[in-house]
């Protein structure tokens, strides 16, 4: 890794980190396209990277939720319970199942687009709403925390991202669910990029992290995190979920007209 590589990689995980952490959402999401298109990681190494981005970046935003304490309750505990045995299963999946560059940017495509369009309609709907929605009970939580988890694995985002917008959509405020859902996207991340180390034991390929830049984006993402968690308070709701789902449209939508080409 080049010293330019590194500073952009920083700089990429302190910006993104600063936008998204207030939602809780890690911002590999994000930064996944980066990687592959603007710093050059080869598939399938990009995903235990941008896991391995999720482990350095996240103790900053989950300092500041501890100082504030935001991070206890047991919403924490029920998405850790169903995400970690995903992120082990989403990456077996993802080294054996998923292998080539054009089928991992049309995953990216499927993920992103729809969770674009989550975002944005969920977050106008929610403006106009005035009756409360129901949340989900805790059995569902978790089920759906796996799920999530193995999506994580796969494409190396943790799962924070799918979680946030899931559960703030079904009536759960930001406040509650962004501490639980980085939570969540750190543990299930260390345990997803050690799968990862596991498998390159055995299988050829570029399958473990590239650690140098892992740990220059996530060295970005954990002064960034900190930054976007302590601004969380200050910051307008609505604006910040606009704000992701257009993100999240626009990169899916880069990756679904570079595969039509």
């Amino acid at each position: 890794m080049t010293w330019s590589t590194g500073l952009l990689g920083f700089a990429a995980g302190l910006l993104i980190s600063v936008a998204t952490a207030p939602v809780g959402v890690s911002g590999a999401v994000f930064l996944l396209p980066v990687q592959i298109s603007v710093l050059g990681v080869p598939s399938p190494a990009v995903t235990p990277t941008n896991l391995l981005y999720n482990v350095v970046a996240g103790p900053g935003a989950l300092l500041r939720h501890h100082r504030a304490g935001t991070l206890r309750g047991p919403l924490t505990r029920l998405l850790v319970l169903g995400t970690v045995p995903g992120v082990v299963v989403g990456a077996v999946i993802r080294v054996f199942a998923v292998p080539g560059p054009t089928v991992f940017r049309l995953l990216i495509a499927v993920l992103l687009l729809p969770l674009g369009s989550w975002l944005c309609l969920r977050t106008l709907r929610r403006a106009t709403r005035t009756a409360p929605e129901r949340e989900l009970p805790a059995r569902a939580v978790t089920r759906l925390a796996m799920a999530v988890g193995v999506a994580g694995g796969i494409y190396g985002i943790g799962g924070g991202s799918l979680l946030g917008p899931i559960l703030v959509g079904r009536g759960m405020p930001v406040a509650r669910v962004a501490p639980a859902a980085l939570a969540a996207t750190f543990v299930t991340s260390a345990v997803g990029a050690g799968t990862y180390a596991l498998l390159s034991l055995t299988t050829t390929g570029d399958i473990a992290p590239y650690w140098s830049l892992g740990l220059a984006c996530g060295l970005g993402g954990l002064c960034g995190g900190y930054l976007g968690a302590r601004l969380q308070p200050r910051l307008p709701e609505t604006a910040l979920r606009l704000l992701l789902g257009v993100l999240a449209l626009g990169v899916g939508g880069l990756y679904a007209v570079q595969i039509l080409r």
